[in-house]
C-alpha cells in the first residue's frame, strides 16, 4: 500500500533519532558515511525502530549533501553515501515499511548563510541520487528557513510524484524564526505540493503540541509531527536528553486530537519511544475535524520613557549632515573622551559614531559611553555592532539593550578578525554575517525577535551599513550595498577616502543608490601616517602629490597637522559635491582636528544648501 494510501486509513508510527543513537554508541564522526563503513551497524538500527513498531523509517541521510559531507571532505562521494543509505534502509524494512529518503536543511539558524542557487544545486544532486534508489517518498526535515523550504519542495514536487513530506523547525511556538505562523507556513508548503506538512526537532511534544493547536486540518495532505524527546541539557561536553518513552506514550493521543497522523521522534528519542507511541496508537482512527485554538492578539506596547529620535539625517535634510567617529577608550579613564564628545557636539557633529573594539581590541563599550554622551552631553550617538564578538543570543540582548536605553543610531559590521587585537587566540563568533545582523535589526524594527518570538513592541532602529571602495572590483562592492539594501540597511558609512578621484570613482559607480552615502574622510597627521596607510593598510592608496605634500612638512609636526587638515578640507569640498554627508574620522583622539573639520564641512555644507552637484568642478 502506499504511504498517503496508508495516511488515509490510519495513524502511521515514524521512527526516531539516528544520530542520537549512533552518538550514544560511540560514533562521533561522519553519521552519513558511516552507511558505507557500517552498513550492518545502520541497518540494526532501523531494524530495531521497526520492531518496535515503526511503520516508516527514514534514510540516514540528513547531512547527506555536497555542503554537509565537505566539510568531512567526503563531497565527492554523495552518491556513493546516498544509494548506501537507501539500500540499508530496505534490507532493513519489511513487507508493509515505507522508506523515506530524507534530505534535511542547510540554513539553519541563519537564514542568508548560503546562497539559494547553492542550495538548488546541491538539493538536486541528493535528491536525483535518492530517487535513483527507488524510495518510498521524501521526508524534508529541519528546515528554520521557509525561503528554503519552499524551493525545494517545488524541486522535489516537479522531479517526482512520490508522496513528499515538509517539516518545519520552530524555535517559538507558533512562529518560525522570520514571525510567519506555522499555520501560514503549513499552507503554503501544501500549496507547492508537499503531501504531508508538519514540524520537526526544536520542541518536545508539550509545546509541539502547542503549535499545532494552532493548524487547520490541511486540505489535500497530512499533518507530520517528530518532536525531540525534550530539552537538552550540556552534560559531560555533550547535549543528554531526558529518557521518557511512557512520557511519549501518554502525549500520543493529543497528537492524535490535533489531527496528526504520521508521527515520529527527532533528537533524543530511542526504539523505545517508538514504541510508545506505537502502543498508544494502535488501531487509532485520525480524526477529521478540528477546532482551531486562536493565538493571543498581538499587544503593540511602546514605551513612554524613551523619546524615539527621527532616523539619521540624509539628503532630505536642509544640509548633507556631518558624522564623526570618537574611538572609546582602551583604559578605564574616559574624561579625555567625553570632553572630545563635547566639543565634537558643540562643533556641530550631527552624530557621534563609537566604534565596536575596533582592530578586534578591547575598549570601554560603546553602548556605555553611547549612554553617557546622549545623557550628559546631548550628543547624538551612532553605535557600531559587529558580528565578532557576541552569538546570536548576544546580539539580541544586546539590541534589546540599546533600544531600551534610546540608542537607536546602529551601523553594523563584521568586525576585524581577532588575530588582529590584542588577544590573537580569542574566538571570533560570527554566529551572522553583517547581511544577516542587518536583517536581524530590520526583524527587530517589526518587533520580531530572530526566533519569530513576538517582542511586544517594535525598535526603532536606523540602521547603518559599510561600504568599503578600496577593493579591486567597485563593482561587487555596489553588489553588496544592494544586497545590504535588500536586508534593511538604511544608509552608508565608507572606509576613508584619500583622493578627488576616488571620490569620483565612488560617486559614478553609487549614483543609482537611493539610500544615503557618508563619504569616510580621515585627516593626515603625519609622513609616517601617510606613508603607513598607503603602503601597509589593505585597499588604500594616497596619490603621489598627497604623499609628496605631506613628506615636505614632515619635519615639523604643527606643519603636518596643519597640512593634513587643509587635504582633508578639500576633500570635504569635493565630497559636498556629490555625496549626502561627511563621516569625519578622528585620528588618534585628536578631536580637535575633527573639530575643527567638523565646523568647516558644516559652513561649506550652508553654502551649498539648496544647490546643485556639479561633478565637474570634482576633477577639472
Amino acid at each position: 500500500m502506499k504511504l498517503t494510501d496508508a495516511l488515509k486509513e490510519k495513524i502511521l508510527v515514524a521512527d526516531g533519532a539516528m544520530g542520537t543513537l549512533l552518538y550514544s554508541y560511540g560514533t562521533d564522526q561522519c553519521f552519513e558515511e558511516l552507511n558505507i563503513s557500517q552498513a550492518e551497524h545502520i541497518q540494526q538500527i532501523h531494524s530495531a525502530y521497526i520492531d518496535a513498531g515503526a511503520d516508516v523509517i527514514q534514510t540516514n541521510t540528513y547531512g547527506g549533501n555536497y555542503l554537509k559531507l565537505e566539510r568531512y571532505g567526503l563531497e565527492d562521494h554523495v552518491k556513493e553515501i546516498n544509494s548506501a543509505a537507501v539500500r540499508n534502509a530496505k534490507a532493513a524494512a519489511k513487507i508493509d515499511t515505507h522508506v523515506l529518503g530524507t534530505i534535511g536543511g542547510i540554513r539553519s539558524i541563519r537564514p542568508q548563510s548560503i546562497e539559494l542557487d547553492e542550495i538548488k544545486r546541491t538539493f538536486r544532486e541528493q535528491l536525483y541520487c535518492l530517487l535513483l534508489e527507488g524510495v518510498d517518498g521524501l521526508l524534508l526535515e529541519t528546515y528554520y528557513d521557509l525561503e528554503e523550504l519552499s524551493t525545494v519542495v517545488e524541486i522535489a514536487r516537479k522531479a517526482t510524484d512520490l508522496p513528499i513530506i515538509a517539516q518545519v523547525s520552530l524555535q517559538e511556538v507558533g512562529v518560525l524564526q522570520d514571525g510567519t505562523s506555522v499555520a501560514a507556513a503549513l499552507k503554503q508548503l501544501e500549496e507547492l505540493g508537499a503531501d504531508g506538512v508538519g514540524m520537526n526537532c526544536r520542541q518536545g511534544p508539550f509545546h509541539m503540541l502547542q503549535s499545532l493547536e494552532r493548524v487547520p486540518l490541511p486540505k489535500h495532505g497530512f499533518l507530520s509531527a517528530y518532536p525531540n524527546a525534550s530539552l537538552p541539557s550540556f552534560t559531560d561536553g555533550g547535549l543528554q536528553y531526558n529518557n521518557n518513552p511512557e512520557y511519549f506514550g501518554e502525549m500520543a493521543k493529543s497528537f492524535q486530537a490535533q489531527g496528526v497522523r504520521l508521527l515520529g521522534g527527532c533528537c533524543g528519542t530511542t526504539p523505545d519511544h517508538t514504541r510508545a507511541f506505537a502502543k498508544a496508537l494502535k488501531g487509532a482512527v485520525p480524526i477529521i475535524e478540528k477546532k482551531i485554538s486562536e493565538p493571543e492578539p498581538k499587544i503593540e506596547v511602546r514605551s513612554k520613557a524613551l523619546d524615539l529620535p527621527e532616523s539619521l539625517p540624509s539628503i532630505v535634510a536642509s544640509r548633507p549632515s556631518v558624522v564623526v567617529e570618537l574611538d572609546p577608550p582602551k583604559k578605564l579613564n574616559t574624561e579625555a573622551f567625553m570632553r572630545g564628545a563635547k566639543a565634537l557636539t558643540e562643533a556641530g557633529a550631527d552624530a557621534i559614531t563609537l566604534a565596536d573594539n575596533s582592530l578586534a581590541s578591547p575598549r570601554v563599550s560603546n553602548e556605555s559611553l553611547g549612554h553617557l554622551i546622549k545623557e550628559k552631553i546631548g550628543a547624538r550617538p551612532l553605535v557600531h555592532i559587529t558580528c565578532r564578538d557576541r552569538n546570536l543570543i548576544g546580539l539580541q540582548s544586546h539590541l534589546m539593550g540599546l533600544h531600551t536605553l534610546g540608542l537607536h543610531d546602529l551601523l553594523a559590521v563584521t568586525g576585524d578578525p581577532t588575530k588582529v587585537g590584542d588577544f590573537p587566540g580569542a574566538t571570533s563568533v560570527y554566529d551572522v554575517s553583517s547581511f544577516e545582523l542587518i536583517e536581524m535589526i530590520s526583524q527587530l524594527n517589526r518587533g520580531v525577535s530572530m526566533s519569530g518570538k513576538d517582542l511586544g513592541e517594535s525598535t526603532s532602529f536606523s540602521i547603518g551599513a559599510a561600504f568599503n571602495p578600496h577593493v579591486k572590483s567597485v563593482e561587487r562592492a555596489v553588489l553588496r550595498m544592494e544586497k545590504k539594501i535588500a536586508a534593511g540597511a538604511d544608509y552608508f558609512m565608507s572606509q576613508p577616502v584619500f583622493s578627488q578621484e576616488k571620490l569620483l570613482d565612488v560617486y559614478e559607480h553609487t549614483k543609482h543608490i537611493e539610500k544615503p552615502m557618508y563619504i569616510g574622510l580621515m585627516p593626515l597627521t603625519s609622513s609616517r601616517n601617510a606613508e603607513f596607510l598607503h603602503n601597509e593598510v589593505p585597499g588604500i592608496k594616497l596619490s603621489d602629490e598627497v604623499r609628496e605634500r605631506m613628506a615636505n612638512v614632515s619635519s615639523d609636526k604643527e606643519q603636518s597637522a596643519k597640512e593634513g587638515i587643509a587635504i582633508t578640507k578639500s576633500l570635504i569640498d569635493a565630497a559636498l559635491e556629490l555625496f549626502n554627508g561627511i563621516y569625519l574620522i578622528t585620528p588618534f583622539m585628536r578631536y580637535e582636528v575633527t573639530a575643527e573639520l567638523t565646523k568647516y564641512a558644516n559652513k561649506q555644507a550652508a553654502k551649498r544648501a539648496g544647490g546643485i552637484h556639479n561633478v565637474s568642478n570634482i576633477i577639472h
